[in-house]
């Protein structure tokens, strides 16, 4: 993490402090915050800097070759994007539902992807920060100093982490990029070894997740003013239930609450999910701004991932990880729980109850053997929703009558999260900046607040925005020879070489 406190060329004059690049995420993002003579806050966004055209990549692409392709996006989540692309396409070759088989494995694909991404993010990248404090030592704050001083959590981390792949590559074919997964079903089945391999390390990764449950509990227990306030702000939430109320990562209903917990809207199909959510674009970020068509822009938006999906079901349909969930939910006293931290309680949670499905499926022999694939009628799109290991992830696509995609939407987890991400930095830094001589440490609570929502900033940045530009043309002896820029809003001006103005 650098730092720059340059003073910001804007009329206000204030100083500019840029965190660039936010570390310890997947994908390239920077922070800026605006101090005035004072030191105090004036503004904060988080800015997502990268660009991923994506949404026009699989343009023009036959629809089998979406699943495979999509998963590119990013090497940290592969599988949900791929399980999202193959929900949807599932729908344009009419399998819907697939079989039972297909169903399972998938499942099985999925929960070991909820694992083993929630393990890296908790263990790798969240820990060092918990366990060592926040303005601790910026060596130690890695897995290296986690192995070092707490070589137990470490070892769990790093094999709860290896099992969930391992999981991947049984249903898959392999840990990163596989090709399991297909429209209207799979391509394979879980050996009979793979199985027994597995199956025989489920109970110590069980315990395993329930130690993590644990850590995270304490974490809170142990500073219950910090944990609770550190980053809050109260806000909607998101995701998947099943019909019946109970948390399903892998399908269900749209169920959105109020920050009070009251339901916004229930049991909607993921097909109409446009009808719910609006996206919108701002000039000085390359990602999107969902919100709620029915609450508007102002207090439309929402958070989900684990905070929200905990929170957001009636129950979690596996008996170690309900009892957790009750406790978490207890300890709002009545009231949802909105502290940012929160999110890695919750995470572990999930973690748990992921372990759980994980052994049922195991111990079930429609994984070894039965139909894999199903046809029907065929359809001209279809939208595919999961609950990626950050949040929901959409999957939109039109498809034509030669089999070439015509139109894809993609609204990434971390999208979702955007405004809440800005409202968490925005809070840390009007708490811990405002005012203060900075130093690592409090720029280093940015950080936290931004990690809390594990976002994956790569995944983020697929959308086709209005991307500004500012081109110069060179001579042959280093002279400006042409110089034109694009602003967000898309107008095109030609500059004198000698920066005397617009040109004709």
């Amino acid at each position: 993490m650098s730092f720059d406190l340059e003073t910001a060329a804007n009329p206000k004059g204030l100083r500019r402090v840029a965190i660039d690049p936010v570390s310890r995420v997947e994908g390239h993002g920077k922070v800026t915050i605006l101090l005035d003579e004072q030191q105090r806050v004036q503004q904060v966004r988080l800015h997502i800097v990268e660009f991923r055209g994506f949404e026009k990549f699989i343009e023009g692409r036959p629809y089998w070759e979406v699943p495979v392709m999509v998963q590119r996006l990013c090497g940290i989540c592969p599988v949900s994007h791929q399980l999202a692309a193959s929900k949807a396409m599932d729908r344009v070759v009419g399998a819907r539902p697939v079989t039972r088989s297909a169903e399972k494995i998938r499942r099985l694909m999925h929960y070991g992807q909820v694992m083993q991404s929630h393990a890296l993010h908790f263990f790798y990248l969240a820990s060092p920060d918990l366990l060592f404090g926040f303005d601790s030592e910026v060596d130690l704050r890695n897995i290296v100093g986690v192995a070092q001083a707490y070589p137990d959590i470490a070892k769990q981390g790093i094999l709860l982490r290896k099992f969930g792949q391992e999981l991947i590559r049984a249903t898959s074919g392999k840990r990163i990029h596989g090709t399991g997964s297909i429209p209207g079903g799979m391509n394979r089945y879980v050996s009979q070894a793979d199985r027994d391999m597995l199956y025989r390390d489920v109970d110590q990764m069980t315990g395993w997740a329930a130690d993590a449950v644990d850590i995270a509990k304490q974490l809170h227990a142990q500073n219950p003013a910090l944990y609770d306030s550190f980053g809050s702000f109260r806000s909607n939430m998101l995701s998947l239930v099943r019909a019946d109320g109970a948390m399903d990562l892998y399908d269900g209903v749209l169920r959105a609450r109020d920050a009070d917990g009251g339901i916004i809207f229930d049991g909607a199909s993921d097909q109409d999910y446009m009808s719910l959510i609006e996206e919108e674009t701002r000039p000085w970020t390359y990602m999107k701004f969902p919100h709620l068509r029915s609450l508007g822009r102002d207090t439309g938006w929402y958070r989900v991932g684990p905070l929200a999906r905990v929170q957001n079901c009636d129950f979690i349909p596996s008996p170690l990880a309900e009892a957790q969930r009750k406790e978490f939910v207890d300890w709002g006293k009545g009231s949802p729980v909105h502290a940012t931290l929160a999110y890695h309680w919750a995470r572990m949670i999930e973690v748990l109850h992921a372990v759980e499905v994980i052994k049922d499926l195991l111990d079930d022999p429609d994984i070894l053997q039965g139909e894999l694939m199903a046809s029907g009628e065929r359809r001209a799109g279809g939208v595919g929703i999961i609950e990626a290991p950050r949040g929901t992830l959409i999957h939109d696509y039109r498809v034509n009558a030669d089999d070439l995609v015509t139109h894809c939407n993609l609204i990434v987890s971390t999208t979702h999260n955007n405004q809440a991400m800005n409202e968490a930095v925005r809070s840390v830094a009007r708490e811990y900046l405002d005012g203060q001589r900075l130093t690592e440490g409090l720029l280093n609570r940015i950080e936290i607040a931004i990690r809390a929502f594990d976002p994956c900033l790569s995944c983020a940045t697929h959308a086709l925005g209005r991307m500004p530009l500012d081109v110069v043309l060179l001579g042959p002896g280093g002279e400006p020879f042409d110089h034109m820029t694009k602003s967000h809003d898309g107008e095109v001006m030609r500059h004198s070489p000698a920066g005397m103005g617009a040109m004709a």
